[in-house]
């Protein structure tokens, strides 16, 4: 047991002082420090922060927000005729489908958009962690230096609504299951420095735990060590070989996750303030609670906060087999959750200025994997007839064809934008939208400028490649 508590001890004051367990396990190159930035003006924001909702794993288009053909099972079907094992059921918007499962969410697309069209990168084969690097950075992995997360860029850019709250929150993904370093390597700032990294908690059912001492641990003695700890990092000894830029946004982010520790607005993420009807609609685990947080946060002056249903290899919305019956649970999962969070935000008023973007890093399929004419490397059976209901659903990697749904900060209400083919392969057929656009439509609501760059290493990196990104505008009223 004495073991257990300094083990939690350290690992708290790591935290603490990194703001990001994530950002403590990447290297940082002695010549990669920040020499200059450049960005335009003129450019009228419409939201002052910004909520992902990330699906990982891989959410299936036509088993949810593009439902196509609609094929129950039968012992021995073609696995041919599998486009969507849920029927659909109409929404908010007229001629607007989901399937079946997303009613709730399909009661407030009046207030949103839809894009019907993503296409994810083709980055050659599939692996879960390379695409979700890809989609949070806008870079494809490697990269010479550590690209930084969109969140980091954000918090970099407009600085904190509130001094106190830290300006980018990641939610709900641990760091202690399958392909953990690939997941810590796109959860960082990068370059940007360690003060504008995410703030980590796994578990939104104890985030206010993320914002105390240890138990068993007094403030005094925290505060010991926190002076030690910063003693350390002002020897160089936590950071050896980085560079002074680094070392100084090292301890400017310490002293932002100190101030927190002793501010009475820590208590954001002390869920038990919500009134027990509010709090039922919204925990269906560790995801709707996660929603319950990011409404508190955006509230309260965060910029950009994830709220992830977690990608842990084989399980979530990675349905390797049992596609039909795993995708039931899933939706039960975020349905209630998502929607309360759009009608509190809406009522409250937060909404107009707050973006909500829902995503995954690719789609699935029952036949196809990777894209038509550029096929990938099978990574599922599926036999030609199904006679067991395992089969039954989506489980081979798509990449052609994907929904992101879009709420507030200035995007249209009602758009359906995109459209994909209502036969396999359901690719993207019209108004096809990539990686680097949903970057810039993230940034022109807030008003970033797309050539916004910092030199390094002697080169000019931008929040997307090269500067070329443009946003979607016609997303916007």
């Amino acid at each position: 047991m004495k073991a257990h508590t300094v083990n939690s001890r350290r690992e708290f004051i790591k935290k603490m002082g990194q703001a990001s367990l994530a950002a403590a396990s990447v290297s940082i190159p002695t010549s990669s420090f920040l020499s200059s930035c450049s960005g335009g003006s003129g450019i009228s924001s419409t939201a002052d922060t910004v909520i992902l909702l990330w699906m990982a794993g891989g959410m299936a288009h036509t088993e949810t927000f593009d439902p196509k053909a609609y094929a129950p099972f039968e012992k021995g079907m073609e696995s041919k005729r599998l486009l969507s094992s849920f029927p659909k059921v109409p929404t908010a918007v007229d001629g607007l489908y989901f399937s079946e499962g997303l009613e709730a969410i399909g009661s407030v697309m009046d207030k949103g958009a839809i894009i019907r069209s993503y296409k994810s990168a083709d980055l050659g084969h599939i692996l879960h962690t390379r695409h979700q690097y890809h989609w949070h950075t806008c870079y494809e992995p490697p990269q010479t230096v550590q690209a930084p997360h969109i969140g980091a860029w954000i918090a970099k850019e407009l600085g904190p609504a509130n001094p106190v709250i830290p300006p980018f929150i990641a939610m709900g993904q641990r760091f202690t299951v399958g392909e953990a370093e690939e997941l810590k390597a796109f959860h960082t700032a990068g370059f940007l420095g360690s003060e504008y990294g995410p703030f980590l908690i796994p578990d939104p059912s104890s985030g206010l735990d993320s914002v105390k001492p240890p138990q068993g641990m007094s403030l005094k003695r925290f505060e010991a060590r926190y002076k030690l700890y910063k003693e350390l990092a002002n020897s160089n000894k936590l950071m050896e070989g980085g560079s002074s830029y680094q070392r100084e946004s090292l301890m400017r982010s310490m002293e932002q996750s100190y101030r927190l520790l002793n501010s009475p607005e820590s208590s954001v993420f002390d869920l038990s303030q919500e009134p027990k009807e509010k709090y039922d609609i919204y925990n269906t685990g560790r995801f709707g609670l996660g929603c319950l947080t990011a409404k508190r946060l955006a509230m309260n002056g965060a910029r950009f906060i994830s709220v992830s249903t977690e990608y842990e290899p084989f399980l979530g919305w990675d349905t390797h087999e049992n596609g039909h019956s795993r995708l039931v649970k899933m939706k039960e999962l975020i349905d209630r959750p998502i929607a309360q969070l759009i009608k509190d935000l809406d009522e409250s008023g937060h909404l107009d200025r707050t973006l909500i973007v829902l995503a995954s890093e690719f789609s699935r399929d029952a036949l196809l994997e990777g894209r038509p004419g550029n096929k990938v490397k099978d990574q599922v059976h599926q036999p030609d007839k199904i006679e067991d209901e395992k089969f039954y659903g989506m489980h081979r990697h798509f990449t052609d064809g994907s929904s992101i749904l879009m709420w507030g900060g200035g995007i249209k209400k009602g758009l359906v934008y995109g459209k994909t083919a209502d036969e396999r392969p359901c690719s993207s057929i019209e108004n096809t939208v990539v990686i680097d656009q949903v970057h810039q439509t993230i940034y022109h609501a807030l008003g970033i400028p797309p050539e916004t760059h910092y030199t390094i290493e002697g080169r000019p990196f931008y929040t997307t490649p090269d500067g070329h990104g443009e946003p979607v505008l016609d997303l916007f009223a």
